[in-house]
């Protein structure tokens, strides 16, 4: 089995490409870092004898993306791609510059959907398996991370409707909702609820991607804590806009 996990440098990205190189599953990686990308890749080879490719591709960057999908070679006979993949900025509040914007978009939905849009004239009759990773951030309007949010929310939407639409062939549609993980990005801060593993995460991941539909928050105490934003009525939540 062959599959393609873009944002593999770090965080859950390596954690699930080493989930999957120890079950003998070749790997195409990518990442904007090439020296982080290389040392996984060599890594992976080393521990689990298995083919890794690699390719440096900017998500903020539609045309590197479609550089992607020109290349063939790099597409022929995958199985999946994965997508644990996030970008945000400091202070990306209503006053974020526009070229950050621009970059927290593509890299968090449009070059997402864009590439899983290409993929999908190769693959759509194959038992092939797509899986995404939103956040909970974009549950709720937010003071704070406002672009991501609305990109992670968007990009959960649309896996959405890919389960929809595709509901009568072989494509296995899977999105993870997530909460604080135990990663570089939330190291030293003070957080109200626990952290997710991300190597326990990255096992389920594997563990699961043979179903056909799949959506999950985790950590999965966040089913609860969803349930219950859902039901609060947004005049009342947003009487505490500081915690959000």
């Amino acid at each position: 089995m062959k599959y393609l996990i873009v944002g593999a440098s770090s965080g859950l990205g390596r954690e699930i490409a080493y989930s999957f190189a120890k079950r003998e599953n070749d790997l195409i990686l990518i990442s904007r870092d090439e020296r982080d990308l290389l040392s996984i890749a060599s890594d992976l080879k080393n521990k689990f004898n298995v083919n890794i490719v690699t390719t440096v591709v900017d998500f903020a960057d539609i045309e590197q993306v479609e550089n992607i999908i020109s290349n063939n070679d790099i597409m022929k006979e995958l199985d999946g791609v994965i997508f644990p993949i996030g970008l945000m900025f400091e202070k990306d509040d209503k006053n974020l510059d526009q070229s950050k914007i621009n970059k927290t978009i593509y890299a968090n939905f449009l070059s997402i959907a864009f590439l899983i849009t290409k993929l999908l004239k190769f693959f759509s009759e194959k038992n092939f398996l797509i899986i995404g990773f939103g956040s909970v951030s974009g549950l709720l309007g937010r003071n704070i991370n406002v672009h991501y949010a609305a990109a992670k929310r968007a990009l959960e939407s649309y896996f959405e409707s890919l389960a929809f639409q595709n509901k009568k062939n072989n494509l296995k549609i899977q999105f993870y909702t997530l909460g604080y993980l135990d990663t570089t990005l939330s190291f030293g801060k003070k957080l109200i609820l626990p952290k997710g593993n991300t190597k326990k995460l990255a096992e389920f991941v594997f563990k699961n991607k043979e179903k056909r539909f799949l959506k999950v928050y985790y950590p999965l105490f966040w089913n609860l804590f969803v349930f219950i934003l859902k039901i609060i009525p947004f005049n009342l939540l947003i009487k505490f806009k500081k915690f959000f």
